[in-house]
């Protein structure tokens, strides 16, 4: 068993700590101090850090993190504007976290290098900026097709994965899942509950996929009310799926 903590950086991330007591891998650690200061605070060794994607919020506190800890080995996706890597890696790889053996799950669509990181015996996933609580990444490099195919690939994940994203964006994109999918009860009652969670500063994440797979618009686009919302026609687009993403998507850009 390992422990996942999240630790807060600029206005809305989370640098995901894991830790067995003794020894700590943080995920897209894109600032180094609040994570030396809960090194310090809580006498753990860093050893680890996984990337997901290249984006100076989720990589810009590794070099300072290599000054004060030089022994830690950087997992980093291949092709990657990212370069800094010690151990590059793509589709199918497995790496060993903390003795955990974590597989890659290649995801582009919010960026081309966008890679995910799955536990399947505890069932986690480290997200990053792919799939968030109610939503999903801004598409800046990729496509919709791309990003519609790297969901569907986090949809096949077993109901009770825990899905721990980069950003608290949960209240900001249940605002939007309710602008398309109002009469959704499930929704509903899971905007109130996040909003009582940040009522009292605590974090809406993580999320399961099973709470994602009943609530979060990009991962319903074959469901009526989404398929209504995207408001496509035969004279436009021919409304597939991935029309349907795309369209939500768009929608969620202006919202």
């Amino acid at each position: 068993m390992f422990n996942i903590t999240p630790i807060s950086a600029f206005s809305d991330n989370y640098i995901w700590l894991i830790d067995n007591g003794k020894q700590a891998v943080v995920v897209d650690p894109g600032d180094a101090a609040p994570v030396l200061t809960y090194l310090q605070q809580h006498q753990l060794e860093l050893v680890q850090v996984l990337v997901t994607h290249h984006h100076f919020d989720h990589v810009n506190g590794i070099a300072a993190l290599r000054q004060h800890c030089p022994q830690i080995v950087v997992v980093a996706p291949a092709d990657s504007p990212y370069k800094e890597a010690d151990i590059s890696v793509c589709e199918g790889d497995k790496i060993t976290v903390l003795d955990h053996v974590f597989s890659v799950i290649t995801v582009p669509g919010h960026t081309l290098d966008h890679i995910c990181y799955y536990n399947a015996k505890q069932q986690v996933l480290f997200s990053g900026d792919t799939l968030f609580a109610g939503g999903c990444g801004r598409l800046f490099e990729g496509t919709a097709q791309q990003m519609s195919d790297s969901l569907a690939k986090l949809s096949a994940l077993p109901a009770n994965t825990q899905v721990f994203c980069a950003h608290e964006y949960t209240l900001a994109n249940l605002d939007f899942a309710l602008s398309v999918d109002s009469q959704n009860q499930a929704l509903i009652e899971r905007m109130q509950h996040c909003q009582l969670l940040r009522h009292n500063n605590l974090p809406t994440v993580p999320t399961t996929m099973d709470i994602e797979l009943s609530t979060n618009p990009f991962l319903r686009c074959q469901q009526a009310a989404i398929i209504a919302a995207a408001n496509l026609t035969d004279t436009n687009q021919g409304g597939s799926t991935v029309d349907i993403f795309a369209a939500i998507r768009r929608l969620k850009d202006q919202f």
